[in-house]
């Protein structure tokens, strides 16, 4: 009988997908080549075949949370608005967070020393939102520097969807805070005459 294959895609899948979750709930120093050969039912010469060894397995992890948060955001269309693209790339990124929350916590969570953004491939994860920025800054929509807007911006979108991962609030709630949160955020980086046409309505007396 032939040995068993450590190196068919299988294996790999089982290794990227044992090391995603592991990743995600484990300091990084804590988890071993054995620890993760052992979760995906293979041997660390199998991590070694294919990856070159832990280094390159959670690389390979990196890799995906970056290319899959890079492919739905830049599903988003661009349209003339550039605030309204703004929210609907906010809205994807905390769709793609709340489906792959492991991947989401290994790159943005905190638990790993990863950097939250950076282009792998040639695909910045958070292009398409610098893009709208910038195009709602030429379009005298946004008032300020691109990257001061963005960081703004993605420190609250970050908030909010680490929060409802942590399970800080239930799903209603979380729903019922994304939009005006975000919304806010856009108003305070907003020109004059677009921050009055975006203030909230007055109640009713």
């Amino acid at each position: 009988m032939g040995r068993p294959r450590t190196n068919d895609e299988t294996v790999k899948e089982r290794l990227v997908a044992c090391a995603t979750e592991m990743l995600a709930t484990h300091p990084q120093d804590s988890v071993t080549l054995r620890a993760l050969a052992t979760a995906a039912g293979t041997s660390t010469t199998a991590v070694y075949s294919l990856f070159g060894g832990k280094d390159g397995l959670i690389a390979a992890v990196r890799d995906r949370a970056v290319a899959g948060l890079f492919q739905d955001l830049s599903a988003v269309p661009a349209s003339g608005d550039p605030l309204a693209d703004i929210y609907a790339l906010a809205v994807a990124y905390r769709r793609w967070g709340c489906a792959h929350r492991h991947l989401y916590t290994v790159l943005f969570g905190g638990v790993q020393s990863f950097e939250p953004t950076g282009p792998v491939g040639g695909r910045d994860p958070i292009g398409p939102l610098l893009a709208a920025i910038e195009r709602g800054v030429t379009g005298a929509v946004l008032a300020g520097e691109v990257t001061s807007i963005a960081l703004s911006l993605w420190v609250t979108l970050h908030g909010l969807v680490t929060l409802e991962l942590a399970g800080a609030f239930d799903a209603p709630t979380a729903e019922a805070a994304f939009r005006p949160t975000i919304q806010a955020a856009l108003r305070g980086w907003a020109t004059p005459a677009v921050f009055r046409s975006l203030r909230p309505a007055e109640p009713a007396p």
